[in-house]
């Protein structure tokens, strides 16, 4: 059976916990998929006009997280953590169910969404997967920020730098083959502020649900929290995953050379509704296993559920 076939979870996969910016305790369950189905998200909390799906048209914020909202105005927001645990262990389909508007921010990483899901095990299908392949260069700019996306040939690469004021963090710079390289320590890499910005954030109400247990506090020259940071570019790292988690509202894995210098949820939103509005920036090719040498099978999936 192929690995470029498509995947879901064997069993449901629960997880509990405070959402990052409404401070409000959350239960979501990942349930098998269909084939084809895609990934879904359903308001439990809600009967009606429940399903919401992580398509990048359907993104309405990104202050701070990425939020997407049916035509009905239902939302579910923080998805971006959670889509990228899910694009880097193959996953194609599964039915999320949530019960209320934001996705719990656990640790805030993928850490503990990539061994729940591992733990529960991978069914892989017969069916064939489906990616975006990219035909020509687009860029998106808001003055210095900017992201770009170009052809590849058989890898997700992506290339992130950031730039801040504060020397702690300064200038962060860190280039992952997607497909190929172990992505532990984008997947471990939690959310972060500096310390000056947090009344601020709250005022705008947001984080009412941050603490030092989800997301890593940086005073002048100082983390805050008592463990320190878990790799020495985890600010960027967790850049990157948050780039991943946007890049899922493609709906599949990509094939592509993704470069960005200081951006955020904000510029991969935009840069994804540039590349899809001509349809010829772009391919959705269908993959059979002869078709594709084995470097789109994620190295980091293969080594978790060996």
């Amino acid at each position: 059976m192929s690995y470029l076939t498509q995947k879901t979870i064997k069993d449901n996969v629960s997880f509990s916990g405070v959402a990052l910016h409404s401070g409000l305790e959350v239960n979501i369950c990942i349930k098998p998929g269909e084939v084809n189905s895609g990934i879904i998200f359903k308001r439990v909390d809600l009967k009606d006009n429940n399903l919401v799906f992580p398509n990048f048209m359907n993104v309405t914020s990104t202050s701070l997280n990425t939020t997407i909202e049916n035509e009905f105005g239902v939302k579910v927001s923080t998805i971006e953590h959670l889509m990228g645990a899910l694009f880097g262990l193959g996953i194609d389909n599964a039915l999320i169910e949530i019960d209320n508007e934001e996705v719990p921010i656990l640790d805030g990483s993928a850490k503990i969404f990539i061994e729940k899901i591992v733990k529960a095990g991978i069914e892989i299908s017969n069916s064939p997967i489906k990616i975006i392949k990219i035909n020509k260069e687009i860029k998106f700019s808001d003055g210095e920020r900017f992201i770009l996306i170009k052809p590849s040939t058989l890898s997700l690469d992506i290339d992130f730098e950031l730039k801040y004021k504060n020397e702690l963090i300064g200038n962060q710079r860190n280039k992952v083959k997607v497909y190929e390289d172990d992505l532990k320590d984008i997947y471990n890499a939690r959310t972060y502020c500096l310390y000056e910005d947090i009344e601020m954030i709250k005022k705008n109400g947001l984080a009412k649900g941050g603490s030092l247990e989800n997301a890593i506090v940086v005073k002048d020259k100082e983390v805050l929290n008592s463990d320190g940071l878990r790799n020495e570019k985890e600010f960027v790292n967790h850049k990157i995953l948050d780039c991943i988690g946007d890049l899922y509202t493609t709906g599949y894995r990509i094939v592509a050379s993704v470069k960005c210098s200081q951006g955020g949820h904000y510029l991969t939103n935009q840069l994804l509704r540039k590349v899809f509005k001509n349809k010829e920036n772009f391919s959705i090719l269908e993959i059979k296993e002869k078709n594709l040498p084995h470097t789109l099978i994620n190295k980091t999936f293969l080594r978790s559920i060996a």
